[in-house]
């Protein structure tokens, strides 16, 4: 064996190497605990297993691209989705603490799987083959199934665990068949030899159309496009909320990370024949997203359309097909990971114990009995709508500038239309807040970790906007 080669790919794969020694490790100190202690120690351990997968990360962030494994490469851009799953994996365990006694008996298992559901987000952002990705799409996706079920005593949630698992199920069958096709039109899994082959004219075309619809089914399901979205709002509402806020971020840039490098590494040459298909699932995704938030009382479904619309915002960068619509994709995303956790987060706080869910009604009044907690949310909101100076609007801004760049000014046209229809439902959550007066009391489940999770995330989302170039220039795209 090349013992350089294999030095190689151990140190391109540093960051998954540490994370998969790291759930070895959990799994060990979950056995020889008791079981009468709780789960703060495999939380804080899980903490730091997920802060050296991001040391790692850095640490690799100057190195140039390399290949290994024969399917996968560790990238500017895989760096930047490393980063983005790194941080809603640590949020996500910080916000769980003493959410549920489900997690508190068994944290173990529930910190493993959160670990392992990294591990293939991370995977997914580095696949250049199809068999690396279908494998990393697996490797999360179970792992979410059984973590969105896991507050058992709620039906909502063992629903929510159900449907996801059934319809993602149905989702991998396209995902396959897809990549079935696509290997038969190019005759390779690699995407570089797909575009090769594809590019100088040979291959069978015949096949690459029916394998593309297969893929967009199947990336469609994981990031939330219409008509794809059904289960979003079930599956965000019942499952316990800190995996829904890790889910929300970590899917999503996951999956988007697998869509774009399957669209513009393998099938670069098609760009004409797929950009307005993808352009048009973009209207449908932002606007019927949209749409569908205003009408929800749930904070929690408000969050999940507001979710596909977001998909059919970032969808744009894949419609106008340039480097700078990667790039601005990932710092879209980056920017995303802390409002959305935030928000979410507000929603722990909120929440009754074991109650998985708050009505919009519940911010009636909460900014003049717990104004932080209202600040915090308010920053969060007007982010996500996209009003400047904060993180969400420079995300809008780069994505918007890259479809005019592309001359798809009108597709940026109707994003802007899209955020306006979204400041209603946003700045909505902020005005029952200030200007509503609290029907009882308001209970509030605070606690260390989830105060130093809002209080990073609100000041990580007025940072970003403030200094858009520093973090633009730090993520890179395809």
């Amino acid at each position: 064996m090349d013992t350089s080669l294999l030095f190689e790919n151990a140190s391109v794969l540093l960051p998954e190497i540490v994370l998969a020694v790291g759930v070895m490790v959990l799994m060990m100190v979950d056995i020889g605990r008791r079981k009468q202690e709780g789960s703060g120690a495999l939380a804080a351990l899980s903490i730091g297993i997920l802060a050296l997968g991001m040391g790692a990360s850095l640490l690799i962030w100057s190195r140039p691209p390399a290949e290994y494994l024969g399917g996968a490469v560790s990238d500017g851009f895989a760096l930047s989705v490393r980063l983005v799953v790194l941080i809603a994996g640590i949020f996500g365990v910080l916000l769980s603490r003493n959410y549920l006694p489900a997690i508190e008996r068994q944290g173990g298992a529930f910190y493993s799987l959160f670990i392992l559901a990294v591990i293939g987000m991370m995977l997914m952002g580095t696949a250049t083959n199809l068999i690396v990705l279908f494998i990393a799409l697996e490797i999360f996706s179970l792992a979410l199934y059984i973590l969105s079920g896991f507050h058992r005593e709620n039906p909502r949630s063992v629903e929510a665990a159900m449907k996801y698992f059934l319809l993602g199920a149905l989702a991998s069958t396209f995902f396959v068949y897809g990549s079935a096709l696509l290997y038969g039109a190019g005759g390779s899994t690699s995407y570089d030899r797909i575009h090769a082959t594809l590019s100088s004219g040979g291959g069978n075309l015949s096949l690459v159309w029916p394998g593309v619809a297969l893929l967009l089914v199947g990336f469609g399901f994981k990031v939330s496009l219409v008509p794809f979205h059904m289960w979003t709002p079930d599956v965000y509402q019942g499952a316990p909320t800190p995996v829904t806020a890790f889910m929300s971020v970590g899917t999503k840039a996951a999956a988007f990370a697998g869509f774009l490098r399957v669209m513009m590494v393998a099938l670069p040459s098609l760009y004409e024949q797929w950009a307005v298909p993808v352009a048009v699932l973009a209207v449908l995704t932002m606007t019927v997203g949209n749409l569908a938030a205003l009408r929800q009382s749930s904070v929690k479904r408000m969050l999940a359309y507001s979710s596909v619309a977001h998909a059919g915002t970032i969808l744009i960068a894949l419609a106008a097909g340039t480097p700078a619509a990667t790039s601005a994709a990932a710092f879209y995303l980056f920017a995303y990971a802390f409002m959305n956790i935030g928000a979410f987060g507000v929603v722990i706080v909120l929440e009754g114990r074991g109650e998985g869910d708050v009505a919009q009604d519940r911010f009636n009044g909460l900014g003049t009995r717990y104004a932080s907690l209202a600040v915090a949310m308010a920053v969060f909101m007007f982010s996500l709508s996209g009003i400047p100076p904060l993180a969400g609007f420079f995300g809008k801004f780069l994505i918007f500038k890259a479809a005019v760049e592309a001359d798809l000014a009108w597709l940026a046209v109707v994003g802007v239309l899209n955020s306006a229809i979204s400041a209603y439902y946003y700045l909505r959550v902020v005005a029952a807040m200030f200007f509503r007066e609290a029907e009882g009391e308001i209970v509030c489940n605070c606690g260390p970790a989830i105060n130093f999770s809002l209080a990073v995330t609100t000041i990580a989302v007025v940072v970003i906007g403030l200094q858009p170039g520093l973090w633009a220039d730090l993520l890179r795209g395809l």
